[in-house]
C-alpha cells in the first residue's frame, strides 16, 4: 500500500536513504551523502503533505516525493512543457535490500496516475549522471532527459533532468 507519509516513517526513511547512499557509494556512485537527503528535506515534504511511503505488512520498505515546487536549479533546463501545473519527483528510495522487486516501479506507477489524476500537464525530475541504473530506470518509463544541473554540495558531475509529458 501507499500511504501518506507521517513524521512517524521519518526515522525509518532516514535509515533507509541512509542504505541507499552506503550502497551507492560502494558502487563509486556519489548522488547521495551525509548532507543529502536529510531529514529536514523530509520533514518539509511531510508538512506540504507530499510525501508518500510504500508500506507492505505494516513495514515502510521505501519513499516517494510528489511536489508542486520547482526548485530554482530547474530553472535553465527547457522544459517540454510550460512551467506551471508540473509534479517534480524527489527522493524516490526503497531500502537496497529489496532493490529489484518491482518497488520503485510502484511509487513511480503511483506518482504518475496521481499526476493523470490530477491533470498535471507533465512529471519533471533529476538523476545523477552516474547512476546509469536510475537513468535506465526513467527512460524506459518515457521520461525524456533534457540538459543537466549541478548540486554541488552532492558532487562535481551533473544531474541530468528528464520530463514525461502527460
Amino acid at each position: 500500500m501507499i500511504r501518506k507519509g507521517t513524521h512517524d516513517d521519518l526515522d525509518t526513511i532516514i535509515e533507509i536513504t541512509k542504505a541507499c547512499a552506503a550502497n551507492m557509494i560502494e558502487k563509486n556512485i556519489l548522488q547521495w551523502n551525509e548532507f543529502y537527503p536529510n531529514k529536514t528535506a523530509f520533514i518539509n515534504d511531510v508538512n506540504r503533505e507530499e510525501f508518500y511511503v510504500l508500506e507492505i505488512d505494516n513495514t515502510v520498505l521505501g519513499c516517494i516525493t510528489i511536489s508542486t515546487f520547482m526548485d530554482q536549479e530547474y530553472i535553465p533546463i527547457s522544459w517540454l512543457t510550460q512551467n506551471k501545473n508540473n509534479i517534480y519527483i524527489h527522493r524516490l528510495a526503497v531500502h537496497p535490500n529489496l532493490q529489484g522487486k518491482g518497488y520503485a516501479q510502484q511509487l513511480m506507477k503511483f506518482a504518475e496516475h496521481y499526476a493523470q489524476e490530477n491533470n498535471f500537464l507533465s512529471i519533471r525530475l533529476d538523476t545523477f549522471s552516474q547512476n546509469k541504473r536510475n537513468q535506465k530506470f526513467y527512460e524506459l518509463r518515457g521520461y525524456k532527459k533534457l540538459g543537466d544541473i549541478f548540486f554541488p554540495k552532492q558532487s562535481k558531475h551533473p544531474f541530468h533532468c528528464y520530463e514525461l509529458v502527460l
